[in-house]
């Protein structure tokens, strides 16, 4: 073999050890890119990630026959619920709006005639009153317009009916105070109201304000009363749960096994789904329905007291199609039935109504009792259960809690100023 032949050869050698040691190195480099991309992926299962971000490897999605839930290790237990439609967004989307939603109250008004302070804070507009205390005693409140997502009108029909003011007269109240707002402040005319709101509770608000059509159309209602046939308009409005605080005894709950009645309502016949009800079941052995209001003559707290006893509470519309026997049944632990038509309940696009209640039509009021009896003992264990971890956010408290119903509206607020723009 030649010289040249011998140097050709070391050289081929020198050039494949070569390439043996760079395939060698880029093997190693992979091996420690996939090391550090998996270490990382776990670290930020364990890490907290802005709200508003939600990435494939910041969560752990796993599938569900009737929907998808998604677990967060750092969820605890009332969390991780069918009770919400989706528990790893209303979290995320709850925490951001703690940190960042602002609320302008307009200072302006006749405090004889609007609200400053609440007037009262029980009966049948204590949900109006607690939320006005509420909102001046949070976090939410700015005062500079500028850093606002929404601007709160703090109107109090109630307020005004108590002064004896006639619904017509009121109407014009509530037309000139919001025409002041858009002559002194250049806000509402920038998105023609679509960033206001106003809060009010029963059938008072609803009739002073029905009479402003750019009011009820553009500006966000929160109200007790969301019946369809005087406007209420959903995704847009929010529905008001209408609670009677105080609540005369304490929460129910985790007692299934006491529970023998199989249905109770008691109440006035008001509406034509009251009157089908008492008519069809007043005398039935089973369901204990009465045509009337419990007297109290018959002993202390004897309504309040019947809600323990009872599997599920009957909860008919009345001149409206709300109820306040809706958040008494949730209070007592009595899986609320929900018999009515067109009602966009409390919270209905966050929470499932049908995991912790029994929703019904006006027309199976006929069938009601045979409805409930074919409810399988484990689905009225998994309602009940559910039903407990809902009644925070039926509760109001002073100063406001976390979750609580002050906060689920505000919740609600922060989803629909998201779809504003201007």
């Amino acid at each position: 073999m030649t010289a040249g032949k011998l140097y050709q050869q070391l050289q081929q050698q020198e050039v494949q050890q070569s390439m043996c040691s760079l395939k060698g190195s880029l093997r190693t480099l992979a091996v420690l890119t996939l090391i550090s991309f998996t270490y990382l992926s776990f670290i930020s299962l364990h890490s907290s990630y802005p709200s508003s971000f939600i990435s494939v490897s910041s969560v752990s999605l796993v599938p569900a026959t009737k929907k998808t839930t998604v677990l967060v290790k750092d969820y605890d237990d009332n969390e991780i619920s069918d009770l919400y439609h989706s528990p790893s967004v209303f979290k995320l989307n709850y925490e951001e709006m703690e940190r960042n939603f602002k609320i302008y109250i307009y200072p302006d008004g006749d405090p004889n005639t609007f609200y400053q302070t609440p007037r009262k804070l029980t009966g049948k507009y204590a949900s109006e009153g607690y939320f006005f205390q509420n909102i001046r005693e949070s976090r939410f409140q700015t005062k500079d317009p500028d850093q606002a997502h929404l601007f709160f009108i703090p109107i109090s029909c109630h307020k005004m009916r108590g002064k004896g003011t006639s619904y017509e007269n009121m109407t014009i109240i509530v037309e000139n105070y919001v025409e002041s707002l858009k002559s002194k402040y250049p806000y509402w005319n920038r998105t023609l109201g679509a960033d206001h709101f106003f809060v009010t509770c029963h059938d008072v608000g609803v009739r002073a304000t029905e009479g402003v059509p750019f009011l009820i159309k553009n500006a966000i209602r929160v109200v007790c009363s969301p019946s369809y046939d005087v406007g209420f308009i959903p995704h847009k409005d929010i529905a008001l749960p209408q609670v009677l605080q105080p609540f005369a005894l304490p929460a129910g709950g985790n007692d299934v096994e006491n529970r023998t009645t199989l249905g109770f309502w008691a109440g006035h016949r008001n509406s034509r789904i009251r009157v089908i009800l008492a008519r069809v079941w007043e005398n039935d052995t089973e369901l204990d329905i009465s045509n009337n209001r419990i007297n109290r003559a018959t002993g202390h707290l004897v309504y309040q007291k019947r809600f323990y006893g009872s599997k599920y509470c009957i909860c008919p519309g009345g001149s409206q199609v709300n109820s306040a026997r809706i958040a008494d049944s949730i209070h007592y632990g009595c899986i609320p039935v929900i018999l009515s038509n067109y009602y966009d309940l409390p919270f209905n696009d966050i929470l499932d109504w049908h995991e912790f209640s029994v929703v019904l039509k006006e027309q199976d009021v006929y069938r009601l009792k045979q409805i409930l009896k074919d409810i399988p003992d484990n689905k009225l264990v998994s309602l009940h259960k559910n039903l407990v971890k809902a009644q925070k956010h039926f509760q109001w408290n002073s100063p406001p809690v976390k979750y609580d119903a002050f906060h689920m509206v505000m919740y609600d607020l922060w989803l629909r100023h998201h779809v504003i723009k201007y």
